[in-house]
């Protein structure tokens, strides 16, 4: 008979697509998922009572910023990797800018990656940076375990992360495509979107609706094909983050059905809140690009129901309250505080407002993300061999979000006055609890460093 440290006894298991969920026992060895079965014995074992909870593998959130070091006024690890926790996310990918330095050389990646033992409370990967001039660094960063490389196809916000020209992109995929590195852009055309916020700052114009122009869905959908094109010839592996329209995901399955190896995500705030939102709630919901219209939401929703839409981020992008707070939308930080809510978010409004079934949302949320990044062996399904990571979650308790529940250094969040429609109830990484009913109990630098196994080899 098998000796378990910890078995979490009778929760229903969200089991991969084809499988039958039931209600089981999950017994924990070392970190890992050694036993799935109905009863399991073992008086030796601690254990965890799961009855009436729904059990998800912890989602795996490829698109986070941290913003640390450097940064850690807008965010830190250490804030960041909590919410995570209360958010069920049990790994998460570190953007390389936002941080100072960003990580777009060895000397930088190794910092954050110092910086990340030190206080991440949940495994993490970390993007390396494609800049115009760093191209003779990727070979290093891809030595050091980068998950890829992160390039934008715009302006970034920032001064020290400068957007890829053209040629830098297509040479950067050329060298990814050399070290068998995914690709990540901001596909959104630089052009469309920085002459058309020159003309309404010249107009005078910055409300909300002005904002909502200045970034047209043409120029996601240019850059998404334009991006996908220079993927083609290269043979480089990449993935469009933060896609807003159901029209840029079928540019995608449009270049899959071709062989390009190419995928996409959308975020939960896309899914959750629409252009009124923002026109309602102001900057706390600006983000890049930014809310769409109702119907563009629908298009998105309906690939996620497909299929063809396999990925789900938060895309957490903090900032202190000041770079939130005036009058014109244009100048005031784009970016959405949100990767507590986004487990919640999407069972909320995927399975109980329009059915969907858990497993195709767990797919979303983690087990994709860690077929695509090459994280599989160990990530983001239960499965025995597997990493325990596990989210525990009440799915008919509601709760409206407040700032008090929210563990980001700043609580400010489009989520605040939202009622989900399901609670996370406890958190746990590596069959070690992180969070317990609203209390992180985890220890700061328990989380470990991911690397990749193979990378590009999964589609969806």
């Amino acid at each position: 008979m098998a000796h378990y440290d910890l078995i979490v006894r009778g929760g229903l298991l969200v089991l991969p697509i084809g499988s039958e969920p039931g209600q089981a026992d999950i017994g924990i060895i070392d970190g890992q998922i050694a036993a799935i079965a109905p009863e399991l014995t073992d008086s030796t074992a601690s254990e965890i009572n799961a009855h009436g909870l729904v059990v998800l593998p912890g989602a795996v959130d490829a698109h986070i910023h941290c913003n640390e070091p450097g940064r850690t006024e807008w965010e830190g690890l250490a804030s960041g990797t909590r919410a995570l926790a209360a958010g069920g996310v049990t790994s998460f990918f570190d953007m390389p800018l936002n941080s100072t330095p960003p990580t777009t050389t060895a000397a930088a990646l190794h910092a954050k990656h110092a910086a990340a033992q030190q206080a991440a409370l949940v495994d993490y990967a970390l993007w390396g940076g494609l800049v115009p001039g760093n191209l003779a660094d990727m070979a290093e960063l891809a030595a050091g375990g980068v998950i890829g490389f992160k390039a934008f196809m715009s302006n970034t916000g920032t001064d020290d992360f400068q957007a890829a020209d053209d040629l830098t992109l297509y040479e950067g995929m050329q060298e990814a495509a050399r070290l068998g590195c995914i690709v990540a852009v901001h596909a959104e055309n630089n052009q469309i979107t920085h002459a058309l916020t020159q003309r309404f700052r010249a107009e005078g114009k910055g409300d909300a609706r002005a904002y909502l122009n200045s970034r047209p869905v043409v120029a996601e959908l240019e850059a998404i094909e334009r991006a996908i094109t220079f993927a083609s010839e290269t043979g480089c592996a990449l993935h469009i983050v933060h896609v807003s329209t159901g029209r840029g995901v079928s540019r995608v399955v449009e270049a899959q059905a071709r062989g390009v190896d190419v995928s996409c995500e959308t975020c939960a705030h896309y899914l959750y809140f629409t252009e009124d939102d923002l026109e309602r709630l102001g900057a706390v919901a600006k983000c890049a690009p930014p809310l769409r219209s109702q119907q563009e939401q629908a298009g998105l929703w309906a690939h996620l129901a497909q299929g063809t839409l396999a990925m789900v981020t938060s895309d957490h992008s903090p900032a202190p309250p000041n770079m939130k707070t005036g009058d014109n939308m244009l100048t005031l930080w784009g970016g959405i505080s949100g990767c507590q809510s986004t487990v919640p978010a999407v069972i909320s409004a995927g399975y109980h407002q329009r059915g969907l079934a858990l497993p195709l949302l767990a797919r979303a949320l983690a087990t994709y993300p860690a077929e695509r990044f090459g994280l599989a062996a160990h990530k983001g399904q239960l499965a025995v061999g597997a990493d325990a990571d596990l989210a525990l979650l009440d799915l008919y308790t509601s709760h409206t979000v407040q700032p008090s529940d929210l563990f980001y250094r700043h609580q400010h969040s489009p989520y605040i006055g939202q009622t989900m429609r399901c609670t996370v109830v406890c958190t746990l990484v590596r069959g070690t609890t992180v969070y317990q009913q609203g209390q992180i109990v985890g220890t700061p630098g328990y989380g470990r460093l991911l690397t990749p196994a193979v990378q590009g080899a999964a589609l969806r």
